[in-house]
């Protein structure tokens, strides 16, 4: 597959999370909105600002900067200027919220549609080329983004779902590709570990440690020390760092410390 075809197809996936994320919220009555989600201070009605915020700036809009007063949830440079888009968005109505994703999206992807990237190591647009990140990147995280928070919203509300949708099954590879910082640096297993992960609906990952305590992908079987199975939403909220699967979801086969470690150095991704 070319580059460009690669950054169409993530263009095309991101799109589709859009959609089915404003389709949840416009389903949603009005006092659901207020319920709490897995992250922390966020309601339904965060969530949703917070993804108009980032689709806004997308689009080339502009950031507000606003006061904040103590928000214990928002720390760090990005995390104070992830809370004031959604600070900036506390008075709108769900309408209006849904509104700005909708209209900001469209504003996008009609762009990238007419000038579709070629580059995947391009710098991408705006905030996002300045804080380091590549045209690859960010049409990488977007579908992940999106997809992420439309969980959270169902979470929420009890109405679980869409968990095979393409941007599901991208979030899922996408985030198996940090397998190798979770065994060797998070979980700190030693040289000689090998950790297969096998999430189902997708191909299964085996991580060794080397002798430098640097994960690497095996591309040949080699005996585990250690196999983790469930299935792709608990792994998700694993990886999410959302919430522990229910119980009996995630097996383990072998070494429980070491598997135990793995699970517990699973997260991510806020």
């Amino acid at each position: 597959m070319s580059d460009a075809a690669r950054l169409a197809d993530l263009v095309d996936v991101w799109w589709e999370a859009v959609d089915d994320f404003t389709r949840l919220l416009e389903s949603l009555p009005h006092d659901q909105w207020d319920t709490p989600t897995d992250l922390p201070g966020w309601t339904v009605h965060d969530v949703a600002a917070h993804t108009a915020h980032l689709e806004h700036l997308l689009a080339g809009g502009r950031h507000e900067e606003v006061e904040l007063g103590e928000v214990p949830h928002a720390k760090g440079v990005m995390g104070t200027f992830t809370e004031q888009g959604v600070v900036a968005r506390k008075d709108r109505t769900p309408d209006e919220l849904i509104n700005e994703i909708r209209s900001s999206a469209t504003a996008r992807h009609t762009e990238l549609l007419a000038d579709p990237p070629t580059d995947p190591a391009a710098p991408a647009p705006g905030l996002f080329g300045a804080i380091g990140w590549s045209t690859l990147t960010l049409l990488r995280n977007r579908p992940l983004d999106v997809w992420m928070h439309e969980q959270d919203v169902r979470r929420a509300v009890g109405r679980p779902g869409n968990v095979d949708s393409p941007a599901a099954v991208h979030t899922a590879d996408y985030l198996l590709e940090s397998l190798p910082i979770v065994v060797a640096r998070r979980a700190k297993c030693a040289p000689g570990t090998v950790v297969t992960v096998e999430v189902e609906g997708h191909r299964p990952v085996s991580v060794r440690v080397d002798d430098e305590g640097r994960g690497e992908v095996l591309d040949e079987s080699q005996e585990p020390t250690v196999t983790l199975r469930t299935d792709r939403e608990s792994y998700l909220l694993l990886a999410g760092g959302r919430r522990a699967p229910e119980e009996g979801r995630v097996t383990v086969d072998g070494d429980t410390e070491t598997g135990r470690a793995v699970l517990d150095a699973m997260a991510v991704t806020p």
